[in-house]
């Protein structure tokens, strides 16, 4: 389930795009107005951003140029009924991923916005690492930035935490050694009260304790090292 952010002050069309959209299986959010977008954006992460260009307050146009400045790899469907050449330009140079006129049909929107997705998680494109453990909760782990979720949870991560996850997550099903580990981590700054020989087992001890409830299991694979499995009922 992807998490979208729909910004149109037609009310109708937003209440429209939001029933048709919760109805396909995603998780819906709204905005009116471009300032209205830019707080939530600010304070909810989304999977992607159905965006409207003639937007009162703040202009459709200076809010994709303002995601593109701190969401760089956000997914835009730009949604306007501006439909000259010189209108998509403008749309596509500002950042958009896709660009549809109105009047628009559903399932073409539906189509554009599921090809945007899939291309926004292929890593090429930034996407973020994720894996569905054994209770169906989907762990997704940003490729670039120590962030991670649960669903729609947000898990607190340390950098080195977050480096091990990304390897295990990268590798599920796959025994993770230590000195790829330790290899990984040689570049970054050692954390406070994780020294000493054991440093590893303290991170995996707190991931496994973050990890609870997600249906994935960190084991030790004696001699070798780490791998992260489903769980087992």
């Amino acid at each position: 389930m992807s998490h979208l952010l729909i910004v149109e002050d037609d009310e109708l069309l937003r209440d429209g795009l939001c029933a048709q959209l919760t109805h396909a299986g995603h998780n819906v959010s709204s905005a009116s107005d471009g300032a209205q977008a830019q707080a939530l954006l600010e304070s909810t992460r989304f999977d992607a951003v159905i965006l409207d260009l003639g937007l009162p307050v703040v202009d459709g146009v200076a809010v994709l140029k303002w995601i593109r400045q701190r969401l760089a790899a956000l997914p835009v469907l730009v949604l306007t009924a501006r439909d000259g050449i010189d209108d998509r330009v403008q749309g596509l140079n500002a950042g958009a991923d896709d660009y549809l006129t109105k009047p628009f049909d559903m399932a073409e929107l539906q189509a554009r916005l599921q090809a945007m997705l899939r291309r926004s998680r292929m890593p090429a494109f930034g996407g973020s690492l994720e894996v569905l453990g054994a209770t169906s909760r989907r762990l997704r782990v940003d490729p670039h930035l120590p962030l991670a979720w649960l669903d729609d949870d947000s898990i607190e991560l340390t950098h080195r935490e977050w480096s091990l996850l990304s390897l295990l997550v990268s590798n599920l099903g796959q025994v993770v050694g230590r000195e790829d580990v330790l290899a990984v981590w040689q570049s970054e700054p050692l954390e406070s009260g994780t020294g000493g020989s054991n440093a590893l087992e303290v991170y995996v001890h707190r991931l496994r304790r973050k990890l609870q409830d997600s249906g994935l299991a960190i084991r030790n694979v004696r001699g070798l090292g780490y791998m992260l499995e489903l769980t087992t009922a």
